[in-house]
């Protein structure tokens, strides 16, 4: 008489709960990278499969809201950028600005948005985020290349535009924004499976964090003209970011060293709980939404 027993050497993964705080487990994504992929490609083709101009929104989105900006803040309340022509200016900082919006608003529906294929099959749940965080990077580079456009078209009329060595370091600062809007929609995405109004909420924050992260402004101008409220902008991470994007690529404003270190430590920060709180509703948020 003979038995069949399965062991654990019998299979090529074995599932079991996570218990561990923090829950990042790159070999397991790496295994489902095909996955990961697949998802990226999804996310790039359906957003605008059935629209009539398809793809040219991300064009039309950064350079219709570069006019705007332009009129209103510019031209009306006379915000003076130097020697950098406004729209060029408001340009690079809504370039960057898109690329963090598209992450968090896109990471924010995590588990409401794919709630029928997290109950149905087993894979890491990060690789939905993950995926939407890739699939943006298609978008902010075609919105880059944009401002490359525009940027030679000004220079070629004579403007005085000139790029700092420290663009090189570029990369990283895109790498973080994408990990603060990752961390940012992880929690975000955990908190609205319990609270569905929080959802409702989203829009109107990310509009009123735009207006303070120097998005359509020098940081030096909110220190100058509104000293009692600069520090809204002053601990704003983004707004670091955004700032030293223009000192990069239009050689305009300052740097900050130490504001630089503020937003990495925040992003490190910020992500980890969002990681924390992710792996933690992963277990439960099936009885919830």
């Amino acid at each position: 008489m003979t038995t069949n027993s399965s062991t654990n050497s019998d299979w090529l993964f074995e599932i079991t709960p996570k218990n561990k705080f923090f829950t990042l487990n790159l070999k397991e994504v790496w295994q489902y990278r095909d996955l990961l992929m697949l998802f990226v490609k999804r996310d790039v083709i359906t957003v605008y499969k059935q629209t009539v101009l398809g793809p040219l929104w991300y064009l039309i989105q950064p350079l219709f809201t570069s006019v705007t900006f332009t009129i209103i803040f510019n031209n009306v309340a006379g915000i003076n950028t130097g020697t950098v022509p406004p729209f060029l200016f408001n340009l690079a900082g809504i370039t960057v600005w898109n690329y963090f919006t598209a992450c968090l608003n896109g990471t924010s529906n995590t588990f409401a948005g794919n709630a029928g294929i997290f109950g149905k099959v087993y894979f890491p749940r990060i690789i939905t985020p993950m995926s939407v965080v890739i699939s943006n990077l298609i978008k902010f580079g075609i919105q880059f290349l944009i401002f490359v456009a525009f940027y030679i078209y000004f220079y070629v009329q004579g403007v005085d535009l000139s790029i700092n060595g420290l663009v090189l370091l570029f990369p990283v600062l895109i790498i973080t924004m994408g990990i603060l809007g990752l961390g940012l929609g992880m929690l975000i995405s955990s908190l609205v499976t319990k609270y569905r109004d929080f959802s409702n909420l989203i829009g109107f924050g990310v509009q009123l964090l735009m207006y303070l992260s120097a998005v359509m402004y020098p940081m030096e101008l909110i220190k100058q003209k509104l000293p009692d409220y600069g520090w809204l902008v002053q601990y704003n991470p983004l707004a670091y970011l955004i700032e030293t994007t223009r000192y990069m690529l239009l050689n305009v404003g300052e740097i900050s060293v130490s504001g630089l270190g503020y937003t990495f430590l925040v992003t490190v920060v910020v992500f980890f709980v969002g990681l924390l709180i992710f792996n933690k509703t992963e277990k439960s948020f099936i009885d919830t939404v």
